[in-house]
């Protein structure tokens, strides 16, 4: 299947030449909803038997040019999906949106919907992608069942605006945990940019659609406003512009933003309110309750002894205040603490500081917001199978209970991480850390240590897995998010 991939030079060449393509239906506003199903509902239909055709038709068009191969879908992802920045959830609405319309192309059955897996209520994949038989939907994967992955951090209360740049968010919440976890765990091809060519892909991001909407019900909570499809003008500048996905198919953005304005919604709208009982995935799974997301009780792996890096300016805007080399990370948690000097703190402990109590005049040069930086990742040995993950935390307690951990969680690293990191050049992965560090007392500020809790699944690669670089606590002078509340909603700018 990697053999059909081509480069985006190539690909945006040939389909602006595909006549295929222009079959695509446009959008249209006001046509009939249709209703997404969940997977254990959709299987006892007749779609299940268009939706099997479409696949097996599509993997069999080895012309990856071509919107009605498999391979044309998954070059689209790989050339053109963002990842880790801006846009991740509206891009991938849009993406499915033209997937399930070529799906009723090539299955000729125009009723045909892209079902969604609830793994909040079904952790392991549905039985009819893991057997051996079932040739259209069946791929080798490192695992099936995506227990570890979940969290409802996404989902609580004080998760209220939506895009990156604000706190409390939602979208980069939801993206480092649960949805990169699930690639993780499921590993091989969905451990990189190229996991649309694994089946489970479109359903894993239809329930990650499904998710976003039932989030923002019932009035889009912080989200950017937008007034509806038939006048963008007094929409915020978020959603100006156009999604790509290639050299002629694109979307406006704020088309994307309600999924009844594509003419879709889901059989379940509501958000997760507990994770499914364990013992119902497997019970003779050797996975375990994952303290990072279910327990509440977190301490400190113990310290490795890694060699340290010394402060220095990165760029015009950002300066490293030390960090540690050589980390490589195998079965154990383990934590590095950085060796930051008493003029190192004293940077980090300002730039917490003019985050958390910004002041009416800001001296030009300031540094108000801190990251974490995971230089020159690389994939070891049976690493870039997947089937784990680490959770990373800054400055978990050294014994006792931490309490609620995610107070501590700064995001996931693992394949697909990585993957997403090197996608459009040198593997590294930099992880916002002010709104962390203003959570942490002033005794807290005093030490920095950083610390990778790994996470498996049923199948989970063994021995060292990912080296990084250098690991590293950057400040920078650039803002680290708008806490300001958005513009009131005016009438006709409601979510609906």
């Amino acid at each position: 299947m990697t053999a059909l991939l081509i480069s985006r030079r190539n690909f945006i060449k040939v389909s602006a030449s595909a006549a295929a393509l222009l079959s695509i239906p446009r959008l249209g506003f006001g046509q009939t909803t249709r209703i997404r199903m969940e997977w254990q509902q959709f299987k006892t239909t007749p779609q299940y038997t268009s939706f099997l055709n479409a696949v097996r038709t599509m993997k069999a068009n080895t012309n990856s040019s071509s919107p009605s191969s498999w391979a044309y879908w998954t070059n689209v992802h790989v050339n053109y999906c963002p990842h880790g920045v801006a846009y991740f959830l509206a891009w991938h609405r849009g993406y499915l949106y033209y997937f399930e319309q070529q799906l009723r192309t090539v299955s000729g059955d125009s009723s045909l919907t892209l079902p969604y897996w609830n793994y909040y209520k079904y952790p392991t994949i549905p039985a009819e992608f893991t057997d051996p038989a079932n040739k259209p939907l069946y791929v080798q994967r490192a695992g099936t069942n995506v227990y570890n992955a979940l969290t409802l951090a996404p989902f609580a209360s004080s998760v209220w605006n939506f895009q990156r740049g604000t706190t409390n968010a939602y979208e980069p919440q939801f993206e480092s945990a649960p949805h990169n976890p699930v690639h993780n765990l499921i590993g091989n091809v969905m451990a990189t940019m190229q996991s649309p060519n694994d089946p489970i892909f479109y359903l894993h991001h239809a329930n990650v659609d499904r998710l976003w909407h039932a989030w923002a019900l019932p009035d889009g909570k912080g989200m950017p406003y937008t007034s509806n499809p038939y006048n963008s003008a007094n929409s915020s500048s978020y959603w100006a512009g156009s999604f790509k996905y290639s050299s002629t198919l694109s979307i406006a953005r704020y088309k994307n933003y309600y999924p009844g304005w594509l003419g879709y919604d889901y059989a379940d709208d509501n958000k997760p309110t507990s994770l499914p009982p364990s013992a119902q995935a497997n019970p003779d799974s050797p996975i375990k309750l994952v303290q990072a997301q279910v327990a509440p009780v977190l301490t400190r792996p113990a310290s490795g002894n890694f060699p340290a890096t010394a402060a220095r300016a990165i760029s015009a805007t950002s300066q490293s205040l030390g960090g540690v080399s050589g980390v490589t990370l195998a079965e154990a948690s383990v934590s590095a603490h950085l060796p930051l000097t008493g003029s190192a703190l004293q940077l980090l402990q300002t730039a917490v500081s003019v985050a958390v109590s910004p002041p009416a005049q800001l001296a030009a040069g300031t540094v108000q917001s801190v990251r974490l930086v995971l230089d020159n990742l690389q994939l070891l040995g049976a690493g870039a199978n997947g089937g784990f993950f680490y959770n990373i935390y800054l400055n978990l307690p050294p014994t006792g209970d931490a309490g609620n951990a995610q107070r501590y969680f700064l995001g996931t690293v693992g394949p697909f991480e990585i993957a997403g990191a090197s996608h459009h050049g040198t593997a590294t992965l930099t992880v916002p850390a002010t709104e962390v560090l203003s959570r942490l007392s002033a005794s807290e500020l005093q030490d920095v240590t950083v610390s990778f809790v790994r996470v498996g699944g049923d199948n989970p690669a063994r021995g060292a897995v990912i080296r990084m670089g250098e690991v590293r606590i950057e400040v920078s002078t650039e803002q680290p998010w708008d806490s300001s509340p958005p513009p009131p909603r005016l009438p006709g700018q409601c979510y609906c």
